[in-house]
Parts: C-alpha cells; structure tokens; sequence
C-alpha cells in the first residue's frame, strides 16, 4: 500500500505528471475570502466562482456538509471544493468549525472522482488552518479514503 507523500511546498501547484485533484476544506457558509482559498483564487479563478454559484443555489444541488464539487482548471488540473467546515471561526466562537465527519463523507466522493480520472490527490492539510482541526484526527481519514484505495496523496506544508 502507498502511502501519503509529504512535501514542502506550495499545494496549488501540484507536482508530477497525469491527472492531478487539488482538494481543499471550504465552509457550509458561502464564505471564501481567508485561508489557502485565497492562493486557489490567485492561481485559477473557476472554483471561487463555482463555489459561489453553488452556495447561491443550495436549494436546488447537493451543497452542505460533506459534498464535494470538483472543477476543471485545466486539461489535467481538477479543484475540489469540499464542505467539511461548519460556519466560520469568529472572535465569540466557541469550539472549532471543523466536521470530521464531513471531512470524510467528501472525501469518500473525493476518492470516487480520484479513481474515475486516474488522478493523484495534493493538498495542504485540510481541515487544519481556519477550520481548527488536528492534522492527527484528519490523516487517518485520508488514509482510509484515499490511500487504501491507492490513490497516490501529496500533502504541501507551505515554506521553502
């Protein structure tokens, strides 16, 4: 079994060949404006408009907690939104917005897409900045979702 690639370095431009997904963890909110989103929107600007548009019409899609949405950046480049944080952390916040749980419910659709396209995964760690979650509660999620389906994972720190 593989097993998750750590790398330094920047997870919006994924590294290797093939079909690449860059996943990341988005709120239930319709938020994006802080966080690893804002290098999303800097080097493509399709999935903040994708996320908006699905957000501004949940009535009628599959938008909530533990969806994912995927959009095509380029010919071998995917971006997947996935819902697996609970509003946002405010200065009166009490406990984190993190959902594990969601977390995993999308990246079980994540690994669906992954093994359609024959894609590798590369993300920062999700789940781990803004939302509040531990990286410890997080990787054996991605582990059971991704890796044991051997899909190949890259996780970037951030840094030289």
């Amino acid at each position: 079994m593989s097993e998750i690639a750590y790398v330094r370095g920047d997870a919006t431009a994924p590294q290797g060949r093939g079909v690449r997904i860059v996943a990341h963890v988005c709120n239930d909110l319709g938020g994006w404006g802080k966080g690893f989103v804002l290098a999303v929107s800097r080097r493509w600007p399709e999935p903040e408009a994708a996320y908006r548009r699905w957000h501004r019409e949940r009535a009628a899609n599959d938008f909530g907690l533990g969806a994912a949405q995927f959009v095509q950046v380029a010919p071998y480049l995917w971006v997947a939104n996935l819902v697996g944080q609970r509003g946002i952390r405010t200065g009166r916040s009490s406990g984190v917005p993190v959902r594990y749980e969601a977390i995993d419910t999308a990246l079980g659709l994540l690994a669906d897409k992954a093994v359609g396209l024959g894609a590798s995964v590369h993300m920062p760690r999700i789940g781990c900045g803004l939302a509040g979650g531990r990286w410890e509660r997080v990787e054996p999620l991605v582990r059971k979702r991704l890796v044991e389906r051997g899909i190949p994972v890259t996780v970037y720190d951030f840094g030289a």
